[in-house]
């Protein structure tokens, strides 16, 4: 079927159709950049979900629990998603949208032409028919005007009373008038000719032309409409291997959630070291009242001379904190003994690993620096060998910046290994009648800690009266020595002193390691503050609060 030969006549519909077609295509266009839009729109969405939920962090507050380390590799996967929702929009954008406007461009333009050439051709043909009607109009008046000329002749020549002269007269006339209407009717069939001959060709071969350069247009139109259906799907297909990607890894990454490694991490990471506390003593209060010969069987057995007073413990005891009481704060130290052993070895540990690598990068760098200086000393037109010298000596200065810290961190590594081990074999089970007696203490968050006042010290015979007067449960301890606050300390925790800076105190017990020192106000009131916070000053002799 063509639009030339079977819609010859269908000028205006045409006109109308094709224009339809391109605003379909536009409409269609249109339809493609609001889904692109929201592409966009939900790319930048899950984007900003996941920028929300995975924050900047630092290095020591990397996660390290399975379930954490998945999510966040769920989040990762899910940037990758959005990104290929980006390359779909993008894809869109460029393959389906950018090329519907360029050809509707393109379409409006070859219609405009194709609508022009029918509309000249239109009014080229109706031309030659006005020119062919005037002159079938002169034609048909020129012959109206004969046959008057005709009758007036006729009607002198039988009239007896008309003169000679009127009659030639009309003569004359009549004659002019039939030459005239004979070149009316030689132009009109000419102009007849003409036109039926232009408007053959106008039918036959003008609009037949035209209209199907209308029907190719609009044929490629739809065409078109079809490859960017085609291409709308695609775009959606090309992404499909790399989402199914993103999804098997988050699948893979919800298989890696390891509830016993989570488990395990927790205690890595909250380990103290320490050991739990031993059992409290017997308190016997009965032990001064004399008993009857018949109450001797069943009476409290005097102290065993192996054994510790009753009251030597309960003096030991006295102001110990609950188990389970919160850690005060206390400031950063350079040597982590602000930390439990356990946390402060793998922290120490941690940093010599690192600094050993850093360490590592400036050997090579300065191996590396060696070797060029070589070289430039070997070929002087490759460069300078004293240009050099400068970065060899920087880095030689870092190299021992950085042995001189991992020496210092190895030392305190090895007193925290050395204290460990020294608390271990302290625990162990012995058969010295003073291991009877708890010889530790509590830290104010509530850890056991060793005596180390009691370390390598032969143990003293227990002489009850020397008891009586040291630990008595109602007699302060004798102090020390004296410190002064360098900080400020709330003590909001159990078992804490609150001190202001610049405060004197009484030393009553030294710190045994766990970063706590007891101390003593001016009013008596006895409390741990941390070691860090103060400057301690020993005394030879011990004096009375």
């Amino acid at each position: 079927m063509s639009w030339g030969t079977d819609l010859w006549d269908q000028f205006e519909n045409l006109d109308k159709h094709t224009q339809w077609g391109i605003d379909f295509l536009e409409r269609y266009a249109k339809f493609v950049k609001e889904r692109l839009e929201i592409e966009q729109t939900y790319a930048k969405q899950l984007r900003n979900l996941v920028k929300k939920y995975c924050p900047k962090r630092s290095k020591d507050d990397e996660p390290r629990f399975t379930s954490c380390l998945s999510f966040y590799s769920i989040l990762n996967e899910l940037n990758d998603y959005a990104g290929q929702r980006e390359v779909v929009a993008e894809e869109m954008g460029h393959r389906v949208y950018g090329e519907l406007m360029r050809y509707s461009q393109d379409l409006k333009a070859e219609r405009k032409h194709h609508l022009q050439e029918g509309r000249k051709a239109q009014q080229y043909l109706d031309q030659c028919w006005k020119q062919m009607d005037n002159s079938k109009k002169k034609f048909e008046r020129e012959c109206r005007e004969a046959e008057k000329s005709q009758i007036m002749f006729e009607r002198l020549d039988n009239d007896i009373n008309a003169t000679k002269s009127e009659v030639e007269k009309a003569k004359s006339q009549l004659y002019l008038r039939t030459h005239m209407a004979d070149e009316s009717k030689n132009e009109y069939a000419a102009q007849l000719q003409n036109f039926n001959a232009e408007q053959w060709k106008h039918f036959n071969t003008a609009i037949p032309l035209i209209f199907k350069n209308l029907q190719d247009m609009d044929e490629r139109r739809t065409v078109k409409l079809g490859e960017t259906y085609r291409s709308f799907a695609e775009v959606e297909r090309k992404v499909i291997p790399i989402i199914s990607k993103c999804l098997e890894g988050m699948v893979t990454a919800a298989k890696n959630v390891d509830e016993r490694r989570d488990s395990g991490i927790v205690v890595e990471s909250f380990k103290s070291g320490f050991e739990p506390p031993g059992d409290f003593p017997f308190e016997d209060f009965s032990q001064n009242i004399q008993r009857t010969g018949s109450d001797g069987t069943i009476g409290t057995p005097k102290n065993d001379p192996g054994k510790p007073d009753p009251k030597h413990a309960i003096g030991k005891a006295k102001n110990k904190l609950w188990l389970f009481g919160k850690k005060p704060k206390a400031p950063n130290l350079e040597d982590l003994s602000h930390l439990p052993p356990e946390q402060r070895r793998k922290k120490l540990q941690q940093r010599i690993d690192e600094l050993n690598r850093e360490l590592q990068k400036e050997m090579d760098q300065r191996d590396a620096l060696n070797k060029m200086k070589d070289v430039y000393e070997k070929n002087p037109q490759m460069g300078d060998p004293g240009s050099l010298q400068p970065k060899i000596s920087e880095t030689i200065c870092n190299m021992e910046k950085l042995r001189s810290e991992i020496h210092k961190n190895e030392t305190w590594l090895a007193e925290v290994e050395g204290g460990k081990q020294s608390t271990r074999s302290d625990r162990r089970p012995s058969t010295d009648v003073n291991h009877h007696a708890p010889h530790g203490r509590e830290s104010p968050e509530g850890s056991y800690t060793d005596d180390h006042s009691q370390e390598h010290r032969t143990p003293p015979q227990p002489d009850p009266h020397e008891f009586d007067d040291e630990f008595d449960d109602d007699d302060p301890l004798p102090a020390i020595g004296h410190c002064k606050a360098l900080y400020s300390f709330d003590g909001s925790n159990e078992g804490t002193l609150v001190m202001k800076e610049d405060e004197v105190l009484y030393v009553i017990e030294e710190d045994k390691g766990d970063g706590w020192t007891r101390v003593r106000k001016q009013s008596g009131v006895e409390g741990y503050v941390p070691t860090s916070y103060v400057e301690i000053t020993l005394e030879k002799h011990s004096k009375g609060s």
